[in-house]
């Protein structure tokens, strides 16, 4: 579950180990992992709005804050403003680097997502993220 929780490894790390190193069953595997690499999520989504407010009362803060928000909103907001939620959804279920569930955090709250919408996309990519690590990991097992 730790390894899950991790930003860089999440359950792309974490299923690997558990099936390879530790010897859990796969289920057993997918739901730990899922579960640990969700753990983080309701904070994120919760906290990110909060904290960025309070560090724009600096003038540090508020220069990084408007600069982030500019470039994120000219850059990629005003090119894909038509996806949504099933684009974060599926941003999330890809498992490569840069592409799981604290990335889709970070970028509900860029693009402005509610908590509960955001929260389902997130859950939904993450337990297809879990289906498709799972059968490579299993692949791989059964090959060798």
């Amino acid at each position: 579950m730790l390894v899950a929780m991790l930003p860089i490894s999440e359950v792309r790390g974490a299923i690997p180990l558990a099936v390879g190193v530790y010897g859990f069953s796969p289920m057993q595997a997918y739901l730990l992992s899922v579960m640990g690499n969700l753990l983080p999520v309701i904070p994120l989504l919760l906290f990110l709005g909060p904290s960025s407010d309070y560090l724009r009362r600096f003038s540090v803060g508020d220069r990084f804050f408007t600069w982030l928000f500019t470039r994120t909103r000219s850059k990629h907001i005003k090119d894909h403003e038509n996806f949504g939620l099933g684009a974060l959804a599926i941003f999330v279920a890809v498992p490569l680097p840069m592409t799981g569930a604290w990335t889709g955090c970070a970028i509900a709250f860029l693009l402005g997502f509610r908590f509960w919408p955001a929260l389902a996309a997130i859950t939904s990519g993450v337990l297809v993220a879990g289906v498709v690590v799972m059968s490579v990991v299993m692949g791989i097992k059964i090959a060798l």
